[in-house]
């Protein structure tokens, strides 16, 4: 069952079930049939002027449909904004809940989010690790790119399909910088991210790599 489409629908039908009860429950009253004609006609004009009084309000209501029918993004799903990153947790008829990494509330109004560039870290279903690590001139190119790839391809973490790929990025002013791109399962980008640059480093030092500090030649005459 899609959860965000029963998240959306909660509410609607919540609603809804309180107007037909209000209904039902007026129009029940002896001698109320014409009072109720009347409430109704009157209703329809006080929601005309309320209408207009609450635009932002509408266009929160119809960027929720728009999210229904067209899953930019859906619960559980890490998206990003230019004001906002972080797990959708609940998409109501007006706002949705986003929780930032560092476990943050956060309430964005539906009209905002469609309106807005949205990265969705969740939707294909990998996320790319890509980490630059520099070693000295000295080093063997081939001998630093199979100590990447074995630790890359030793993490239980890493999908075997694509591949981990090391290459050799920069020839930098004091050092060599490698990339190493990993992909991954959402869920496990930053486990993964971290445990890469702290074995990495581990697997360097062990194989007598040396990691560079930005150096200078100074000629004198």
């Amino acid at each position: 069952t899609d959860v965000t489409l029963l998240s959306f629908a909660r509410y609607v039908v919540v609603v809804g079930i309180y107007f037909i009860g209000s209904v039902v429950v007026v129009s029940s009253i002896p001698g109320a049939s014409d009072s109720l004609t009347a409430l109704l006609a009157s209703g329809s004009i006080v929601a005309v002027v309320v209408g207009f009084a609450a635009q932002d309000t509408l266009g929160n209501v119809a960027g929720g449909v728009m999210i229904l029918l067209f899953h930019p993004f859906r619960v559980g799903d890490y998206i990003e904004t230019t004001e906002i990153a972080g797990t959708v947790n609940a998409i109501s008829v007006l706002y949705t809940v986003v929780l930032t990494p560092d476990n943050k509330r956060v309430t964005v109004p539906n009209g905002s989010l469609t309106n807005a560039a949205i990265t969705n870290y969740s939707a294909e279903g990998q996320r790319r690790v890509e980490l630059t690590f520099s070693v000295s001139y000295d080093c063997d190119i081939d001998k630093v790119k199979q100590i990447l790839l074995s630790v890359a391809e030793s993490d239980p973490k890493s999908l075997k399909d694509p591949a981990p790929l090391a290459r050799l990025k920069t020839q930098s002013a004091s050092s060599l910088d490698f990339v190493l791109r990993v992909w991954c399962a959402p869920e496990n980008y930053w486990d993964l991210y971290f445990d890469l640059n702290e074995n990495v480093k581990k697997a360097l030092d062990e194989a007598g790599m040396e990691i560079p500090f930005p150096q200078m030649d100074v000629h004198m005459r």
